[in-house]
């Protein structure tokens, strides 16, 4: 199939993918896509495509990841630092050792080094796959915000591991100390790579907005959307992981916009558009590793003499087990002691206990980077010598994607259940006291100072106490009900009633007025998050709130002022 039919088939696929799985909530939407890219490719002329590793690690993974620096909590992040570094590279370093010592042992067929290799390539989790499988099931905030930033790290380090596990297999030999040397510059190389261009395309943005505001918008959200891009690429060229050059570079990018509260048309774009990118790129990746499936089973079956089907089936159970058993122990012995830790000092809100360290466990879900770093394995040594055991790593690696996530499908929702629900999370707290400091700004602002008394008449004085009032009145009951923690809502205020009610003049001063309430809320709310009493999870969340309100406010306040026989303030361009 032509290469561009083959592109809009996946994304039409993963569109389609995206509502079935809205009928079959029982499944998983990435089960849903990798059964359907199986089912397209299986027959003998159904759809093949020829896989590049190097392509596909290109195209998809850096904006993902970009996605996720970006949005992860960064207070979180920094704050539970210590797990997830545990995780992202102590548990990979554990991995390889002790998976590759096992499945040598297991196979004697597989050289050391490449048993090495192969468990360099399972060790990296898939934030996507875990997002994907734990969407709605109640697993713990900050458990989320660990998995996630392990996830962020170790797809850079397994894919270290495996470089040189690959070159132990293909030169015979390996120094620890280059690997070690080689490992600290690609890590530390990586990161300054993505931080420095999401530092420079921050100023660049700054200064554009500062000279043309919104109006440059939708390039700059275009330029960012290429961001991660150029970060991997830059990062790769100069020989640092291209990976984390991506993620450091949502992560900046998520540090300067912390400083862009005014540019509401911009804000929304950009979610918009990340919204729409993710949820292409993930179900391309899924619809892919699907079509995938048939011919790796295929050329492993016709490649591999001498193993039934049935024991390359028990070998890939043995190996998940036996990986999963590997993280299990880590996270017992190893990560255990830094979260009571992290729970002592109020870090983490949840207790660590035994059913959160096996919902943890299962939770490390093998994903896209895998299948990706087991192709991209040689197919030949120096002496042009097939590459040892190459199909069979890559059936197990790709046995082990399945199998983790069908076993994270079914057991989490299980285990999840059972773990103690807070009466008020740990966020939804925080939101609720941000939503009344948000409140009490924009009351504030609604005092009538002594400049606009003496410039404007008494009439002006009257409107405006008038729609003070009302206003006030509106946010008296909401925060009754936020100190009550109920939920929130703010009524809409009825445009035909205030029209047939108010003269419409004085409605053009209170809408004015709303709109300078909900500018001093979203201001209140990134005062908030600097003074890390809230994280980049709520502030987005509660900004999409105001903005959304904002819009419609600038709306009805345009309507108003042509109704009143005035000039609009500005003219109506909105999302």
């Amino acid at each position: 199939m032509h290469t561009i039919e083959t592109v809009l088939l996946v994304l039409m696929l993963g569109a389609v993918s995206g509502i079935l799985a809205r009928y079959v909530r029982a499944v998983p939407l990435p089960l849903i896509q990798i059964a359907i890219g199986a089912l397209l490719s299986w027959p003998q002329r159904g759809l093949h495509i020829q896989f590049n590793p190097n392509i596909f690690l290109l195209l998809f993974i850096p904006p993902l990841l970009f996605a996720d620096g970006w949005r992860i909590p960064k207070r979180e992040f920094f704050a539970l630092a210590r797990p997830i570094l545990m995780l992202a590279l102590g548990l990979v370093l554990f991995t390889v050792i002790g998976l590759g010592y096992f499945v040598h042992w297991m196979i004697p067929a597989i050289p050391l080094p490449v048993a090495f290799a192969l468990a360099a390539v399972v060790s990296p989790t898939d934030a996507v796959a875990v997002s994907a499988i734990t969407r709605n099931l109640g697993m713990p905030p900050k458990t989320m915000h660990i998995l996630e930033g392990e996830s962020l790290l170790n797809d850079a380090s397994g894919l270290v591991a495996l470089k040189f596990a690959v070159l132990a297999t293909v030169t015979g030999s390996l120094a620890w100390q280059s690997v070690a040397k080689d490992f600290v510059w690609m890590a530390v190389g990586g990161v300054a790579v993505g931080a420095l261009l999401g530092w420079l395309f921050a100023l660049v943005r700054e200064a554009v907005s500062r000279r043309l505001g919104d109006l440059a918008s939708t390039q700059l959200v275009l330029l960012l959307v290429l961001l991660p891009f150029a970060a991997y690429l830059v990062g790769e060229k100069i020989a640092v992981s291209g990976i984390l050059a991506a993620v450091a570079a949502g992560v900046a990018t998520n540090f300067a916009d912390l400083n862009r509260d005014a540019f509401v048309r911009e804000r929304l774009q950009t979610e918009s558009v990340w919204t729409l990118v993710e949820s292409s790129f993930n179900g391309a990746i899924f619809l892919l590793l699907g079509i995938q499936l048939p011919s790796i089973i295929g050329d492993t079956l016709v490649q591999v003499h001498g193993i039934e089907a049935w024991r390359l089936v028990g070998y890939v159970v043995v190996l998940s087990t036996a990986l999963l058993l590997l993280r299990w122990l880590w996270i017992t012995f190893g990560v255990h002691a830094s979260l009571m830790k992290a729970h002592r000092h109020g870090k983490l809100a949840e207790r660590p206990s035994q059913l959160l360290t096996l919902a943890t466990t299962l939770a490390g879900i093998r994903g896209a980077v895998t299948l990706a770093a087991a192709l991209s394995i040689p197919l030949t040594l120096q002496g042009k010598t097939p590459f040892p055991a190459r199909e069979l790593v890559i059936f197990l690696a790709t046995g082990t994607i399945l199998f983790t996530l069908v076993l994270a499908s079914i057991g989490l929702p299980l285990i999840l259940r059972r773990l103690p629900k807070p009466a008020e999370s740990e966020t939804g707290r925080e939101e609720r006291l941000a939503r009344l400091a948000a409140c009490d700004a924009a009351l504030a602002s609604l005092v009538v100072s002594e400049a606009d008394i003496r410039q404007h008449s008494q009439d002006w004085l009257a409107m405006h106490q008038d729609a003070a009032g009302q206003i006030t009145r509106e946010y008296r009951s909401r925060m009754d009900v936020l100190r009550d923690s109920g939920p929130v809502g703010a009524e809409p205020a009825n445009e035909e009633a205030a029209l047939a009610q108010q003269h419409k003049l004085q409605y053009v001063m209170e809408l004015e007025l709303r709109l300078h309430c909900v500018r001093q809320e979203r201001t209140a709310l990134y005062a908030e998050r600097h003074a890390h009493r809230i994280n980049d999870e709520s502030l987005r969340s509660l900004v999409a709130e105001l903005d959304l309100n904002e819009i419609t406010i600038r709306k009805r306040l345009h309507v108003a002022q042509l109704a009143a026989g005035m000039q609009p303030d500005a003219p109506l361009d909105l999302p």
